[in-house]
């Protein structure tokens, strides 16, 4: 159940809000909350820190419980059993108050120290920074490889640009990400996603740095599950309000092939007057199936068109999105070089 999710009405508008899942990660809980509120303090906005227990066995409950007690600005979302880091994301998501959003690992992988990188990054204008673990230090067979080439693939299916879908380590603002519904593992296409309603997306690089623990809750097993999600992306990018347009090409390219088909059995019948299954038996079988395969596309581009229809409509969706003024808006903060604070900008959001 979440707790600590609600905060009186009259509470000061947060700036910034860090939406961390966790599972099994007590061993490096501590020193990441110490190196987040160091960041916060340096940063000076007004700040919450979201911790999203999803499940874990490993005493994480309990130290999460005592942070709580002892910083004002955690917040914990507990969540009933282990849902998958997607499910995490999304109730971080929905807990989170700030204006800006950023998600990161618990594991350490992603260190605290580089979160203003990202805050800067939105600072010019954009909706999404995401990072770039430009240098990656895992296994080069079973991690770095399959993941160029997932996100070569996820790049071009998409439409969207980047290097690395595959980071958790990100910058929203908060109305974007707000309007995003996640399911299955969709977190690693939240920018593909943001992109259909418009959203400007960048990335910087930021160090992969080795797990503490050396060891991930992720393997080669998750590779079918990212495919499927990948053509369930697809769809919703380029077919969504328009599904006949997907099924209709391969439909109608099949009744013509079976036609075809027939039409020729039909003139070699009258030409030559040899026995139609005698002969072309199997091609008149091949043909049947054809045009009955594209008559099947066809109704399925027709069905799925009416639930397209009946889902825009039911919940007053629209197909466009308008741009806000308040998705421009710069945060503006202290910013520093080092450990060392440098000469700061207005500490106000504008």
């Amino acid at each position: 159940m979440p707790r600590n999710t609600r905060r009186p009405q009259s509470a000061p508008r947060l700036q910034l809000s860090i939406v961390v899942p966790l599972f099994n990660e007590v061993g490096t809980l501590d020193e990441l909350h110490r190196r987040l509120a160091v960041v916060l303090q340096r940063l000076g906005l007004s700040a919450e820190v979201i911790y999203v227990d999803d499940g874990s066995t490993d005493g994480t409950a309990d130290a999460l419980s005592a942070l709580g007690s002892l910083d004002p600005r955690v917040r914990v979302v507990t969540l009933a059993r282990n849902y998958g880091q997607t499910a995490a994301l999304a109730a971080g998501f929905d807990a989170a108050a700030g204006d800006v959003i950023v998600a990161m690992d618990g594991d350490l992988q992603h260190a605290p120290e580089e979160i203003p990188k990202l805050l800067d990054r939105l600072d010019d204008g954009y909706d999404i920074v995401s990072g770039w673990r430009e240098q990656r230090v895992d296994n080069l067979w079973t991690r770095r490889l399959p993941s160029k080439a997932a996100n070569w693939l996820m790049a071009k299916l998409s439409g969207v640009s980047l290097h690395d879908f595959g980071t958790t380590f990100k910058a929203y603002r908060a109305p974007v990400i707000k309007r995003i519904r996640l399911y299955g593992d969709m977190h690693r296409f939240i920018p593909a996603l943001a992109s259909w309603s418009g959203a400007r997306i960048a990335e910087v690089p930021i160090a992969n740095i080795p797990r503490p623990q050396n060891q991930s809750h992720y393997g080669l097993s998750r590779t079918w599950r990212v495919l499927a999600d990948l053509i369930t992306v697809r769809f919703l990018l380029r077919y969504v309000t328009r599904p006949l347009h997907l099924f209709g090409p391969a439909g109608f390219a099949s009744v013509a092939a079976g036609a075809a088909a027939g039409a020729w059995i039909a003139a070699t019948k009258v030409i030559t007057g040899a026995p139609i299954f005698m002969a072309h038996g199997p091609l008149l079988l091949l043909s049947a199936v054809l045009v009955q395969t594209g008559i099947v596309l066809v109704g399925l581009g027709l069905l799925a068109e009416l639930l397209a229809r009946i889902y825009m409509d039911g919940r007053n969706r629209r197909i466009y999105t308008v741009a806000q003024p308040s998705q421009r808006a710069r945060v503006v903060r202290q910013v520093w070089a080092g450990p060392r604070p440098v000469p700061s900008r207005q500490k106000v959001l504008q």
